[in-house]
């Protein structure tokens, strides 16, 4: 097995292109294994505590039409 510095060496030899792929994987990698078990756990207590929210009526949902328009509106005064 190559060593860290072996495989640097091997990857900066490469063109642009293909140490860019590398480095994008590379860099996929850091959040895919711990993020995808923390996160998936934290955003299906999220969702579920924000369902919950609705309906126990401790919230009120706002119709999608008027968020958009809402957007709009902002997104206008950027311009």
């Amino acid at each position: 097995m190559a060593t860290k510095d072996e495989l640097l060496t091997s990857v900066l030899s490469l063109p642009p292109e293909e140490r860019a792929e590398v480095a994008h994987k590379l860099l996929l990698s850091l959040d895919e294994e711990p993020a995808q078990e923390d996160s998936g756990s934290e955003w299906s207590q999220e969702l579920e505590r924000r369902a919950t929210d609705i309906r126990e009526g401790r919230v009120e949902t706002v119709p999608w039409e008027d968020v958009e328009r809402q957007v709009a509106a902002r997104l206008k005064q950027r311009r």
